[in-house]
């Protein structure tokens, strides 16, 4: 029988095989309402029809708007109540895949017949119809056998594909309604819980993501508990389309991306560059402060490192290859190998530990070119990485020192954040006893710290347990963030010791961290977060000098240079157009300080400041608004 414990109570019951999540909850004393949504079974979120089999952790999930796990198994179940919808529409409709994504749901179907916008409103109510009913949702299992003899008498080929790659002797449906659909979960007890819920668009997608098989209609939607929850996610749309950081990308002249160079490899503009430089420096003067030490290593190195490290086992397809001399070399994925080359060259004594390593490294990563996205998914992008070989003794003190780090430099950009712990997994490698300390060394960090966080089970990566960072923006969207690793895999891998106090070599722990983590995705979470409305100190122009006519070029030079004495960043527009289109030019370009001269200023020896946003802060001279600008820059 196995055996189920509650996370974070401690108790533990048996319970005869196959009982569902739901009979071990009531098992283990949980008062079952209709709040209770689904479980984590060992950290994986899962529903209350799954059958326990093994010996797991269990932890029940309640209804919320801001737990991802609870909005994963609402938003999968709306997804079968639209195909439910579409299906009732559209009799002749078959289906492919219909997952929960990061912000609602999608499905992929292949229909002949183009759906409209007004067939959309169709699918919509009748979506709201089933709802309304409060259908419940009810799991089977066949056999492979019986699965795909069903899918040919349906005449669902997608489905009968999909069966045939499952290496599993058995596969499971569930039903909601009158929708019967080949899928893993989790779903809902019933549509009820289901309700704010909306459709938001159409798209073509080709099946399995590949342009050579045939083109889909993907209906994507999205869906909440409640109702107002859903209103702030589309007013937050609204405003994401403005804040979409490719638009203001292009809008403010910061980057682009060219076929003819390769697609996922960015080209920073001038002032695209000013803005990675800014940040590229701030980050590297806050680990200087910190202590760490600046390494700097080869993009490419023999594919001989990875074969050590397990790259070339676990992570191969995503890396680039080349041959030098009939030697194989690999362009570098990850830092982690070569920092740890550079650690290796001396024998190390407890008394010089911990050693940090930090670098700004560029890494290349083969992404299919249909999940590429701007400066969020790239192909070639840059870490602020760094990597701390620690005593087992000291990773609680490195932990706290990493997350105070990530406090202080989440509150200069203007980030709040939320922290999650994640633990054992079920396939863990190294002694449980090892995993004791280092959980409990994290935990101690996060109290010492006076960190709120949650736990979540069994969900840490096979080689150490870990801490996941999640940014909120100004939209209230998350953004995967900093993450604090421990590992106890790559310093077995490669032999990684220390000399003790006792004279005997010991093993020491990795912990690999980044604060911003991609600089190019870092970039356009920060682009999405403040609209392109970037703070003073973080801003590639933070004056633009604008001449009334070309007659006052030459005033307009001697301000710009004396501002750029002071120190700051100065543009000069001394084109021969209009002064109002100047400025909402500047106002577009969202320059911080505007500057005008023109011909009462050039007789005062004074210029006109304006602030963003059409603030006029009047006249005055250069020492003055130099006064002003460091002011705001404090």
């Amino acid at each position: 029988m196995p055996k189920v414990t509650l996370t974070g109570g401690g108790k533990t019951v048996e319970v005869p095989k196959e009982a569902t999540a739901k009979e071990v909850l009531r098992a283990l004393g949980i008062e079952l309402h209709s709040n209770t949504v689904g479980a984590k079974l060992n950290g994986e979120v899962l529903d209350l029809h799954w059958p326990i089999r093994d010996d797991v952790l269990i932890t029940p999930i309640e209804m919320s708007d801001t737990d991802p796990a609870a909005l994963h198994i609402l938003r999968h179940s709306s997804s079968h109540v639209m195909a439910h919808a579409i299906q009732d529409i559209f009799p002749e409709a078959k289906f492919t895949i219909g997952p929960a994504t990061d912000t609602g749901f999608y499905y992929d179907i292949d229909l002949d017949h183009k759906i409209t916008e007004e067939e959309l409103e169709k699918i919509e109510k009748r979506a709201k119809e089933i709802i309304l009913a409060d259908l419940p949702f009810s799991r089977r299992e066949l056999t492979k056998k019986e699965a795909i003899a069903l899918m040919q008498k349906r005449k669902e080929p997608f489905k009968v594909e999909l069966i045939n790659g499952i290496p599993d002797p058995t596969v499971s449906f569930y039903t909601v309604g009158d929708f019967d659909d080949l899928c893993e979960g989790p779903h809902l007890p019933s549509s009820g819980p289901i309700k704010g819920f909306k459709i938001l668009s159409i798209a073509g997608a080709y099946w399995r993501g590949d342009a050579r098989n045939k083109q889909l209609q993907r209906v994507y939607g999205t869906s909440f508990f409640a109702e107002e929850a859903l209103e702030k996610f589309l007013k937050n749309l609204e405003e994401a389309a403005k804040r979409d950081h490719r638009k203001l990308g292009k809008e403010l002249d910061l980057f682009s991306f060219h076929e003819e160079a390769g697609a996922g490899f960015v080209h920073y503009h001038p002032h695209g560059a000013m803005l990675r430089h800014l940040i590229e420096e701030r980050i590297q003067n806050e680990h200087l402060q910190r202590g760490y030490q600046l390494v700097a290593t080869p993009h490419i190195v023999k594919i001989d490192l990875y074969k050590t490290s397990g790259h070339t086992e676990y992570y191969k397809q995503n890396m680039y290859f080349m041959e030098i001399d009939e030697q194989e070399y690999a362009v570098k994925p990850m830092n982690c190998p070569s920092h740890i080359t550079i650690f290796k060259r001396k024998l190390w004594s407890y008394r010089e530990l911990p050693a940090r390593y930090f670098e700004l490294g560029t890494v290349y990563r083969y992404e299919k070119s249909g999940v590429m996205h701007g400066l969020l998914r790239v192909r070639g992008f840059t870490q602020d990485d760094a990597h701390i070989f620690c005593r087992e003794d000291q990773i609680q003190k490195e932990t706290l020192s990493v997350l105070t780090f990530i406090e202080d430099v989440m509150k200069l950009f203007g980030f709040t954040y939320s922290l999650s712990l994640s633990t054992r997994p079920a396939d863990f490698a190294g002694k449980k006893e090892v995993w004791d300390i280092a959980e409990e060394a994290l935990h101690a960090a996060l109290k010492a710290g006076g960190f709120s966080y949650t736990v979540d089970p069994a969900s840490g990566a096979f080689y150490g347990p870990k801490i996941d960072v999640i940014l909120r923006d100004a939209l209230d969207r998350d953004w995967q963030g900093p993450t604090v690793q421990l590992d106890f895999n790559l310093p077995e891998r490669f032999n990684l010791t220390y000399v003790g106090e006792d004279g005997a070599k010991h093993r020491l722990v990795m912990i690999h961290r980044a604060i911003l983590g991609s600089i190019e995705r870092f970039i356009g979470a920060l682009i999405e977060h403040t609209g392109g409305d970037f703070p003073l100190w973080l801003a590639p122009v933070q004056v633009v000098i604008l001449t009334i006519s070309e007659k006052y070029s030459d005033y307009a030079k001697g301000v710009g240079e004396e501002l750029r004495k002071a120190g700051f960043r100065v543009e000069l527009d001394e084109r021969s157009e209009k002064i109002g289109k100047k400025i909402r030019e500047s106002e577009m370009q969202k320059t911080p300080f505007m500057v005008v001269v023109g011909e009462k200023e050039e007789s005062e020896n004074k210029v006109a400041v304006r602030g963003r946003h059409r603030v006029d802060l009047g006249t005055m001279d250069v020492a003055a608004l130099c006064q002003r600008l460091r002011q705001e820059l404090r």
